[in-house]
């Protein structure tokens, strides 16, 4: 701390005077000048070294390329050309291919011990970086959907179920007078459960049966694979008061059908809504 305290007072340090014991070898820079054997000079040391073990493999190597030459010379038989051993090796393709394979195994390797994951638990992180991958799904208003009901010969014609929007044009019984016209623009996930294609064009699922929602999750099923239609993006729908009525039900004898065999035990069949009576019709794709 001596050199701290010099600092601090302006005083000069006092000279370093190395110890006249100890082991001496020869400084390898300058000649006839010894120098202390100590840690602090171990690594000049030891480079030097080094530097003349390379500089005695490189003489015995140009003796050996000498020697060959002299050979050829004679006319004598010679075996293949030596390499220099000290001359320094380049790192080709084939090298940096075997480092980053190294690296990755490396890595994989360092996940599992640490994660669990051979990918660092990767495959969650890179479903949410999927997010921000720019696509053609877009986020639409209901106000926005309401205007690709057909009624604009140069807009695709679009339906929503349960918030999903498809791409409809295609199907001809969704052009203006077609029989399922009345789907285009608007959510109607209601109507596809309960049949009532009329007064249920709304998104609002509340008190549906098992059944009911099992035709919805079949006609969602439906436009998600079909050949024709695609999707576009989904809807995104005001939010339902929990407290306004629940649209009444166009066939109330199929309700309280339904209500007796909940309470009796009986398991409804999972299949798409069934004909309902008056002025309703079945939705049935052709």
């Amino acid at each position: 701390m001596s050199w701290l305290m010099n600092s601090v007072s302006g005083e000069e340090p006092e000279k370093y005077i190395e110890p006249a014991d100890g082991p001496k070898v020869a400084d390898p820079s300058i000649p006839n000048r010894m120098v202390a054997d100590k840690a602090a000079n171990k690594p000049f040391l030891a480079y030097k070294a080094y530097r003349d073990d390379q500089e005695k493999l490189h003489n015995e190597w140009l003796e050996r390329v000498k020697i060959r030459k002299e050979k050829i010379a004679r006319g004598e038989k010679v075996g293949p050309e030596e390499k220099d051993p000290t001359e320094p090796e380049e790192v080709g393709c084939l090298g940096i291919l075997k480092f980053f394979l190294y690296l990755i195994v490396f890595g994989a390797l360092a996940g599992k011990f640490f994660t669990g994951s051979y990918t660092w638990d990767h495959e969650n992180r890179l479903a949410q970086l999927k997010t921000f991958i720019p696509t053609d799904q877009r986020l639409f208003s209901e106000g926005t959907l309401a205007r690709f009901d057909g009624s604009d010969p140069d807009k695709a014609i679009l339906i929503a179920i349960d918030g999903d929007v498809y791409d409809v044009t295609n199907g001809k019984a969704y052009q203006p007078g077609g029989s399922y016209h009345h789907f285009a623009g608007i959510d109607a996930a209601r109507a596809f459960g309960t049949g009532c294609f009329q007064t249920h064009r709304t998104h609002d699922l509340r008190g549906l049966t098992e059944a009911e929602l099992a035709g919805v999750a079949h006609w969602k099923d439906f436009y998600a694979n079909h050949k024709e239609y695609r999707k576009v993006g989904s809807v995104q729908h005001k939010p339902i008061d929990p407290d306004s009525p629940i649209p009444e039900h166009c066939n109330p004898p199929k309700v309280a059908d339904a209500k007796v065999e909940k309470k009796s035990g009986n398991k409804q069949e999972d299949t798409p809504p069934a004909p309902s009576r008056g002025k309703e019709t079945v939705h049935e794709e052709l």
